[in-house]
């Protein structure tokens, strides 16, 4: 007892100073000026305090437990936030909806003009036009001698010399006008998809990762434009194809323009729906994480890679088919499943030395399977088979075996199914296109089918595939959700703790700063 003695007789002074004192004379004697609270800016009540509340001084208030207290949780959180801004830099950490839905527009433009590119193929209308303006080629002739000097072009071409030389101009400005729409088309879906990723970019919709696949998807469509000229050329100039044959463009060139294409729409289509992925399931992490844990399993690991492997399949299959296109190969054996009195046409005929170009025939083999419209036919009769064969296989699998039936997400079994309805009507198309001799319209809705087919395969694989760096967002979003409820606990232990004090927080949040 007489050890607490000399600290009561310390502390008295203090204590009379601080707590018993009238508060009108302390406003005469000092007043109070403009206060400054460390507070959080968001705190938009005003506050009032009671009889038991410590004084403030003219510049601010005094030391105690509280304040110390506040100051501390503002630092911290101010460094945090400093931090995490210089860690995020100029990009955010995810990608906001509007882009995935431009970008699902902007594949769906690629997809028409796969399509309208097709109808120009076989309407025989791409090389009507025998120059390749980028800008100036955007306007059609407007005059009668702007007309006359296209025409007059046209009929230096061999497909005008061997073809069309009783061709006139009316007719002629139909093909133009179909060649011409298909440039114009292409030249919308370059400035439709580099114009609006500036400007996304540039408000801070896209992150890092993404912003370089903009980037990479708009080189892609300033090459596709490359080479759709590239194969134009090649069927302008009577030394790149075989003397006397039909004059029509390389295949080679054909297929390579048709593959940048399926390309440039499956990163828009990719890229939009993993968008809207990310951002649905980082609005429930925790939910999202079982389910991406659950899609992980072992059980769905043969389905996952399998619906990879189609999607290769499916891609592979429809670049067998430019080939086709490229060859006219549609235009001999018109029956299926037979070749001739067979399955497939005599070996003489698949494998002739009539293809190869060099003396030892070494390139015999691979001349044939790309050059020999009877083999290449084979070629994509296999592969259109064996992806019918695989997609009805893996719909089996994941039907009647029933641990990846039980495993399989409802929206997974509904995008199985669909694709099942998409080859089913894509085998149709194909064997319709080839009895009936190649018509346009058909032969129009097969190549669009073999799209749709890849959009089905895709859309698919958007719903089971597991995206590793979504999950590792979740995985962050979890940690957050946890370290904000740990630090709402320690705040409502330290309220519990300082009774006094929580009562002054309250009210700070509720009346305001004292006025003078």
């Amino acid at each position: 007892m007489a050890s607490i003695l000399p600290g009561l007789r310390r502390a008295a002074p203090r204590l009379a100073r601080d707590f018993f004192i009238c508060h009108q004379c302390v406003r005469q004697a000092r007043p109070l000026g403009k206060l400054q609270l460390p507070i959080k800016s968001n705190l938009s009540r005003t506050i009032r305090f009671n009889s038991s509340a410590v004084t403030f001084p003219k510049n601010g208030i005094s030391s105690s437990p509280l304040v110390n207290l506040s100051q501390t949780i503002e630092k911290e959180t101010a460094g945090k936030g400093a931090e995490k801004l210089r860690k995020q830099g100029f990009f955010p950490e995810t990608t906001s909806k509007p882009v995935a839905y431009w970008l699902l527009a902007s594949a769906a433009s690629v997809f028409g003009i796969v399509v309208f590119g097709g109808l120009t193929r076989l309407t025989e209308s791409g090389l009507s036009i025998t120059e390749w303006k980028p800008v100036t080629g955007s306007l059609p002739p407007l005059s009668a001698a702007d007309w006359e000097s296209e025409f007059e072009k046209y009929r230096a071409s061999p497909e005008f010399k061997l073809l069309n030389a009783h061709m006139t101009i009316e007719e002629f400005k139909k093909i133009y006008f179909m060649e011409w729409g298909h440039r114009l088309w292409g030249r919308f879906v370059g400035l439709s998809f580099v114009l609006p990723a500036i400007y996304f970019v540039s408000r801070r919709k896209v992150s890092a990762n993404m912003s370089l696949r903009l980037l990479g998807i708009s080189a892609l469509i300033g090459f596709q434009g490359f080479l759709g000229w590239y194969m134009v050329k090649s069927g302008l100039h009577d030394d790149l194809f075989a003397p006397g044959s039909h004059p029509r463009v390389s295949q080679y060139r054909l297929t390579a323009h048709l593959g940048a294409a399926f390309v440039c729409y499956t990163a828009m289509l990719w890229n939009g729906l993993q968008i809207l992925r990310t951002n649905s399931l980082l609005q429930h992490p925790t939910t999202s994480h079982a389910q991406l844990t659950h899609l992980s399993s072992p059980t769905l690991s043969i389905f996952r890679k399998s619906v990879f492997g189609l999607a290769l399949l499916v891609f592979i299959t429809a670049m067998s088919g430019g080939l086709v296109a490229g060859l006219d190969a549609g235009m001999i054996y018109n029956e299926f499943p037979r070749m001739g009195v067979g399955l497939t046409p005599p070996k003489s005929e698949l494998w002739s030395s009539f293809y190869s170009r060099k003396e030892d025939q070494s390139d015999l083999w691979w001349r044939n399977m790309l050059e020999n419209p009877s083999l290449v036919q084979l070629d994509h009769r296999i592969l259109a088979t064996t992806t019918f064969t695989a997609i009805l296989a893996l719909w089996a699998y994941s039907r009647f075996n029933p641990r990846v039936r039980a495993a399989l997400p409802p929206n997974g079994r509904k995008g199985m199914l669909g694709v099942v309805h998409l080859v089913l009507l894509q085998a149709s198309l194909g064997i319709g296109t080839l009895i009936y001799l190649v018509p346009t319209h058909l032969a129009a809705t097969h190549q669009a089918g073999s799209l749709a087919l890849l959009t089905g395969v895709v859309v698919l694989g958007s719903r089971v595939w597991i995206p590793r760096a979504t999950w590792k967002l979740v995985q962050k979003r979890i940690v957050m959700v946890a370290d904000a409820k740990m630090s709402s606990g320690v705040r409502n232990s330290v309220a519990r703790k300082v009774p006094v004090q929580g009562r002054e927080i309250r009210a700070i949040k509720e009346m305001g700063p004292p006025r003078n």
